[in-house]
């Protein structure tokens, strides 16, 4: 290892410590070495290897040194000739196990990333609906990824480098202490020249890295939100293109700035290094040199100590910084177990049962309801703020009762933020209720299995959301066994099978990101097609057409006319024309149930429905096409 490389190392080290002050945790530790476990025979022959390569990192040297005494001896060529031919081997063998070693770690730490990330998305799967709405995706995905790589960097990196050093730095030590310990005091004594500076110039260069890395992220961040599809046509509606450019060159700038800062601050801080390196072997060499005329020391030892030199300082400056590695790898252990520890409030009982067979009826029991809060559901690092918001824990729905029969369609109508959305939220158990039940075919959803209730329910949200994915790939959702055939007939019920055969990739077709290659009609027909394979007995319709024009709500009220044909369904409606069929209709005003019954007589009892009713007509808007 060259004095320049020892330079390099030192800089890396401390350009990327992060000196975290916070108390050690043993019971970080005692999950640390849990998750290790299952890697523990890799990471013991990787631990053998690292003393063994640090080994004959040093025997190199020493060998040199006898090749040079015999050279200046006049020894036998076959002497010189074996010395050199084992510099050799211990080179390639030193190779061959530092490949050997490389494989170790990538297996050892690319395997406790594949254990820590499959994990927690896992886990977060488990998370409540509530979790999503206040997490921030960027927040979550870079435990995912940066947390988790720096977790690994514990085992791979971090572990090997401590051991390897420590061995490293103790044999050169003693080696160089018997050959002349007045040259090792002399090494020893240059130390602080070697690493005083690099911390000093780290603790800078540490800093420009951080504010180079929050520069870069507002630029990301304002690229990600540009270059979305609604980002990007919420700016050509109201934004500024010129003052848009403007703040991102801003930002570029600033990041161009102090790149070109942290270059000049780097080849400094090689430079000055380097500089005293080779002070250090000229030093050396000097006093070597001198006991080596006057007959107290061998030449080739001189050229042994000038190796070793370079040998002492990159494991002393690895060493230096190593506390601080070690406590960023805790961090980053301690930001993936905090995600893990934040408990699922949606839990699957052990003796969960599945959905009784045949028809299935719907009913509500006095629910109340109120939303979590957010230390229930979130961690502050997650939504990026310094504290958790503590409001929430207020009842939102009082009281609701009612019961759909099998096959019975039952439509919740009133003002936005009245509570059908938070009642159609807790059939398919995304919340569970504060008090009473929800029921299916006469059984709590809270003792359903998860799996059965999927298969029983399905559910059409106002958005219609899809993934940037193919047509066929977000079909196969809802059943990933459907044929070829089963597709093509859910999309000629759906209404939608001519638009996709009229695309040039048919079902292979990308439909964008949120599914905005197609229009908001076109993305619920589809959404009603998936719903319609996956051939659920209880169906939720949550303001499915109210966002959509006349003619796109037609079609998809033709759509929906299949989806709940023979299904026991609740529908949120907007429009009250929609839902003039329905068995029952509720009237939810602040929570509660205000009026209940058919089209007709609700119309005759002159309250809160006949009101809306009312005002939809004189609004003039056009009736729809009935469900059912």
């Amino acid at each position: 290892m060259s004095m320049e490389f020892a330079a390099w190392n030192s800089m890396y080290h401390v350009m990327n410590q992060q000196d975290d002050r916070r108390p050690f945790s043993r019971a970080t530790l005692r999950r640390i070495l849990a998750l290790a476990r299952p890697h523990r025979r890799l990471l013991a022959g990787f631990l053998v290897l690292s003393v063994v390569t640090a080994i004959l990192a040093v025997a190199t040297p020493v060998v040199a040194g006898l090749v040079v005494d015999a050279i200046v001896k006049g020894r036998e060529e076959r002497l010189v000739i074996m010395l050199a031919v084992g510099i050799a081997v211990i080179s390639l063998t030193e190779a061959g196990l530092g490949l050997v070693q490389r494989s170790l770690s990538a297996r050892i730490g690319e395997g406790l990333i594949l254990d820590l990330r499959t994990r927690v998305f896992d886990h977060v799967q488990r998370m409540p609906v509530a979790f999503f709405t206040r997490t921030r995706t960027g927040a979550l995905v870079s435990r995912l990824n940066n947390d988790v790589i720096g977790a690994q960097r514990a085992f791979s990196d971090t572990l090997s480098g401590v051991v390897g050093n420590v061995v490293g730095l103790v044999l050169t030590l003693v080696v160089m202490l018997g050959i002349s310990w007045q040259i090792t005091v002399l090494a020893l004594l240059l130390l602080p020249v070697f690493v005083l500076p690099a911390r000093r110039m780290g603790g800078r260069l540490a800093g420009m890295e951080r504010e180079a890395a929050e520069h870069n992220a507002a630029m990301n961040t304002q690229m990600t939100e540009r270059f979305s599809a609604p980002g990007a046509t919420l700016v050509k509606l109201y934004g500024d293109p010129a003052a848009e450019s403007a703040e991102f060159a801003a930002r570029a700038r600033r990041v161009r700035d102090i790149g070109v800062r942290t270059a000049m601050a780097q080849w400094t801080f090689l430079t000055a290094l380097t500089s005293v390196s080779a002070v250090a072997i000229a030093l050396v060499y000097g006093l070597g040199g001198f006991y080596a005329l006057r007959g107290e020391l061998e030449p080739g030892a001189v050229v042994a100590l000038a190796i070793l030199l370079t040998r002492l300082y990159a494991p002393l400056t690895s060493l230096a910084s190593a506390r601080v590695e070690v406590m960023t790898a805790l961090v980053s252990f301690e930001r993936v177990f905090e995600v893990l520890d934040l408990k699922p409030l949606i839990v699957e009982k052990p003796a969960a049962e599945p959905v009784p067979d045949g028809p299935v009826s719907v009913e509500f029991r006095d629910v109340r309801f109120a939303y979590p809060s957010a230390d229930k559901v979130s961690l502050a690092s997650l939504e990026e703020v310094a504290s958790l918001d503590t409001r929430g824990g207020e009842e939102v729905l009082h009281g609701i009762s009612f019961r759909a029969e099998p096959g019975q369609m039952v439509a919740l109508v009133g003002s936005s933020g009245a509570g059908k959305s938070t009642m159609a939220s807790l059939l398919p158990r995304l919340y569970d209720t504060g008090s009473g039940s929800v029921r299916l075919a006469g059984v709590d959803v809270r003792d359903l299995s998860a799996a059965s209730l999927r298969q029983s329910l399905g559910m059409v949200t106002q958005d219609g959301h899809l993934f940037h994915e193919t047509v066929r790939a977000n079909l196969l959702l809802a059943r990933p066994d459907a044929t070829e055939d089963d597709l093509w007939d859910v999309l000629r019920r759906a209404h939608v099978d001519d638009l996709i055969r009229s695309l040039p990739d048919g079902l292979d077709t990308v439909v964008g990101e949120r599914g905005y290659r197609f229009s908001g009609g076109e993305r619920q027909r589809l959404t009603i097609a998936r719903l319609l394979l996956a051939r659920p007995r209880v169906v939720v319709l949550d303001e499915a057409t109210a966002h959509l024009d006349s003619t796109s709500e037609q079609a998809v009220q033709a759509a929906l006319g299949e989806a709940l044909n023979g299904r026991t369904a609740v529908v949120i409606a907007h429009r009250l024309s929609t839902v003039r069929a329905a068995d029952q209709i509720l009237v939810i005003e602040g929570g509660r149930v205000v009026e209940r019954g058919t089209h007709t007589e609700l119309l005759a009892a002159g309250g809160r429905y006949e009101e809306l009713y009312r005002t939809q007509f004189n609004e003039g808007r056009p009736p729809a096409v009935a469900l059912g």
